[in-house]
């Protein structure tokens, strides 16, 4: 199942996407949807990332400390 959805895009970004859905013979919805799926995961990783700083239970440690621990 799908769910379409309108966007507004500067000229310039759609400009791009419609030369790479041309050189690439692939529909403008194809790249639409993988740089959104992208940047999702980026962002649940970005906000974990907080999280854990945030985390006063979660113990951070220096970079030196983190090289003695792995050995290297």
């Amino acid at each position: 199942m799908s769910t379409t959805i309108s966007v507004r895009l500067p000229d310039a970004i759609a400009k791009n996407l419609n030369e790479i859905a041309k050189i690439t013979e692939r529909p403008k919805s194809y790249f639409i949807q993988k740089a959104l799926d992208i940047y999702l995961k980026d962002q649940v990783d970005l906000q974990i990332a907080i999280d854990r700083l945030r985390d006063v239970s979660d113990p951070v440690i220096s970079l030196e400390e983190m090289k003695r621990e792995l050995d290297v």
